[in-house]
């Protein structure tokens, strides 16, 4: 399960807690822009044991004695579907209650649902970010990269650049295929899953045309982790999308200040600059763009999706491949990979990509739509 990291290349507080202190972040504000937010952005509530999850875990985990206890109970309520019976679902970022009713969330709401049930039990929390080979969604112009985030359950930690599956503790993941054994990560602060879940909600709202919501987000994302770099190219992104340039190119400066070789930054400051008119400044960085990445996501795909439309289907086909090579469990590579491969009359490997499709789908309205085609195509098949 992932969470957003921060959207893209094609422009790409309501209640607060408390005020932020401040900070040099503070000058890339511009709440004047706009709109009080509909919703209540408040981070105190993000880890909240609500009344049914402690009545969930008085009546379903009861009294166990030892944090070694607590913790396998817990890791085996998640792993039950008779009990907890969660679904993956990446339609939109969960707080813990929110998620425990729901019976469903992201990476990131199920890792956020877990830590509150454990800390209420008593049983230490420790967040990693797991560096996982970069993944890219989108939905129509704006563009997704989706990090991965994980909590290991017990008090002490295995030792620096151990595995994550070594020491005594019980880590506690949500991503599908593949395997992590052996991945890099980094413990993270609870300041900066809180920036995480707020990021997401930006970029959600933002992706649902609510961009006023989203610039709140946004902002309480960096006033709750300045250092979380990736709240600043959304709050770029927010700011380039209402037409601000200049708001836009300070929050993209700054954040690539803080990490001078962040391809999301540079392919969202590179446009801003040139729409300001500084076109040296656009050039050398696109141009440093070029050399650093010269087929950004997607470009396979949309290539493919061209030569479908001329006809091309065997040019589509290896189009198609190539995007897959490098983003092996996106669905939609793998249901126009089958589209490809059922043009040149290929069935039986069209209904194999077809149903990695559906199995590598993030939400379940994509999974009821593949389902559905995988089923009536099986169907035809019958003779």
């Amino acid at each position: 399960m992932r969470t957003w990291a921060i959207l893209l290349l094609a422009l790409a507080l309501g209640a607060c807690a408390a005020t932020p202190t401040p900070g040099p972040s503070d000058r890339l504000f511009a709440d004047r822009l706009f709109r009080a937010p509909s919703v209540p952005v408040d981070a105190s509530g993000v880890f909240a044991v609500s009344a049914g999850m402690k009545d969930y875990l008085a009546t379903e985990i009861g009294d166990i004695a030892g944090g070694k206890g607590r913790q396998q109970t817990l890791v085996n309520a998640l792993r039950n579907r008779g009990q907890l019976r969660l679904e993956y679902d990446a339609a939109f970022t969960r707080n813990a209650a929110e998620a425990f009713d729901a019976r469903t969330g992201n990476c990131l709401s199920l890792v956020i649902m877990t830590a509150a049930f454990a800390r209420e039990m008593g049983v230490g929390v420790r967040f990693q970010n797991v560096y996982v080979d970069e993944n890219w969604s989108r939905k129509d112009d704006l563009y997704f990269s989706v990090g991965h985030v994980n909590l290991t359950l017990g008090k002490r930690p295995p030792k620096l650049g151990t595995r994550l599956d070594d020491g005594e503790q019980l880590t506690v993941d949500f991503l599908p295929p593949p395997d992590l054994r052996g991945s890099r990560w980094r413990v993270i602060e609870e300041k900066t899953v809180l920036a995480m879940y707020m990021n997401n909600r930006a970029a959600e709202a933002l992706s649902a045309g609510r961009a006023d919501d989203a610039y709140w987000f946004a902002r309480e994302a960096i006033a709750q982790d300045p250092d979380f770099v990736t709240a600043y190219n959304t709050l770029g992104v927010i700011y380039h999308r209402r037409g601000h340039l200049e708001e836009a190119a300070r929050s993209f400066s700054h954040a690539l200040d803080r990490e001078p070789r962040n391809i999301p930054v540079m392919s969202n400051l590179a446009p801003v600059l040139a729409s300001l008119g500084r076109l040296d400044e656009s050039r050398a960085i696109a141009s440093r763009l070029a050399r650093l990445e010269p087929d950004p996501p997607f470009a396979f795909f949309d290539r493919g999706k061209a030569a479908m439309r001329s006809g091309d289907f065997r040019g589509a086909r290896d189009l198609f491949e190539r995007e897959l090579d490098r983003a092996p469990y996106n669905h939609e590579f793998h249901y126009w990979l089958a589209l490809a491969l059922a043009q040149l009359g290929e069935p039986d490997k069209a209904r194999r990509h077809l149903a990695l499709a559906m199995e590598n789908s993030t939400t379940r309205k994509d999974h009821d739509i593949y389902a559905s085609k995988l089923a009536r195509i099986r169907s035809s098949s019958v003779h």
